[in-house]
């Protein structure tokens, strides 16, 4: 059986012995999304995208945790986990740690990975685990019938928010810059062409990789994305690209520019010059720029957000790294040459706990 030997997110992992196809990937479940969701279009990309990716369908595992978007793994001819609300990162980086021959996906939502489950997300993003995570956000709580959810905008009226809602919105890509995670990426669901190559980067990478998809709700939240879809569309989505000037509007009129406060901000190209404008490149160490970037969502009278891959750098895997480690320990080589596992387990510092003999109390 051969592995996959690139020094990419796939490397060991076995590859498939023919050519697959998408139909390869689909399972036999009726797919049971409301009409006009936009996780029909996701799910389509993924499976897309995977034969492309050359690897096996049994050594592919999709986990996910709870919610309209985590019934995902039912309709994918591969391995999954439908797991409990919030703990699809802890099952994948189990999976990712002690399985370096599995392609790990982990598929979630704005609820699930970043109420419940954004302390899991925030460490397994830090800790650089060889996992993929596709976070559908939707701004709302679907699967729970409506409620606000970390990533609903302030003053939304929801069920769980009758007066609008109060919280102040995470920004999932701007959260997983500051936990230091070596891909960063966002999407649209209506963007085929530029879905598939987002998530076919993002499954690529060594490391931690997060692409936040923003997801329509047909029933509780539709439109949500409508500036970044409709016919404005020009004027508020702004494309990443590397080694490409970050321009965008109608004929290009609109960059994105240094701002004298550390961060960035738009402005008319014939005001400032071509020259003022910002190449972009996603393989800068120092993450600010992709930052500043990433709070330009949002922001002003005309909403607009960035997509694309926001960056891309390499860092050593966690999992990589502590398999490293017990590979030097199983050698004899943890601690020095006398140094063997077992000798590592049992240490300098056990003890033995002696419990004296039981004795019976005479009778009288």
């Amino acid at each position: 059986m051969s592995t996959l030997t690139s020094s990419d997110g796939l490397a060991g992992v076995p590859t498939a012995p023919e050519p697959l196809k998408r139909k390869d990937f689909i399972s036999d479940q009726e797919v049971r999304w409301c009409p006009g969701c936009g996780d029909y279009s996701i799910l389509a990309a993924f499976q897309q995208i995977l034969p492309s990716l050359g690897i096996r369908r049994e050594n592919t595992v999709v986990v996910s945790g709870i919610g309209c978007s985590s019934r995902l793994p039912y309709y994918m001819n591969t391995y999954g986990i439908h797991s409990i609300h919030g703990r699809a990162l802890t099952l994948a980086t189990g999976l990712a740690m002690t399985r370096p021959d599995l392609a790990v996906f982990v598929v979630t939502g704005d609820g699930d990975a970043l109420s419940i489950g954004a302390n899991h997300l925030v460490h397994a993003l830090r800790r650089n685990m060889n996992i993929t995570v596709l976070l559908f956000n939707n701004r709302i709580y679907g699967l729970t019938k409506g409620q606000y959810s970390p990533t609903s905008e302030v003053g939304q009226v929801t069920k769980s928010s009758p007066m609008g809602s109060v919280d102040q919105p995470l920004n999932p890509v701007s959260l997983a810059l500051g936990a230091e995670a070596t891909f960063v990426a966002r999407a649209l669901d209506s963007d085929k062409a530029g879905l598939e190559a987002t998530l076919s980067a993002a499954a690529k990478h060594r490391g931690a990789s997060l692409v936040e998809i923003y997801q329509n709700c047909s029933v509780f939240n539709d439109a949500a994305f409508e500036e970044l879809k409709g016919p404005g569309s020009a004027e508020s989505l702004i494309r990443l690209e590397e080694g490409k000037p970050i321009v965008f509007g109608t004929d290009n009129h609109l960059g994105v520019v240094s701002d004298p406060g550390g961060g960035v901000r738009v402005a008319e190209v014939s005001e400032v010059g071509s020259d003022a404008v910002l190449v972009h490149d996603p393989h800068t160490a120092d993450p600010s720029r992709a930052f500043a970037l990433s709070r330009l969502t949002d922001q002003g009278v005309i909403r607009r957000a960035p997509v694309g891959i926001f960056r891309d750098v390499e860092r050593p895997s966690y999992d990589d790294q502590v398999r490293a480690q017990v590979n030097l320990a199983e050698q004899g080589q943890g601690r020095g040459d006398d140094a063997p596992l077992e000798k590592l387990l049992l240490g300098p510092d056990t003890w033995q706990v002696v419990y004296p003999r039981a004795t019976r109390r005479p009778t009288v």
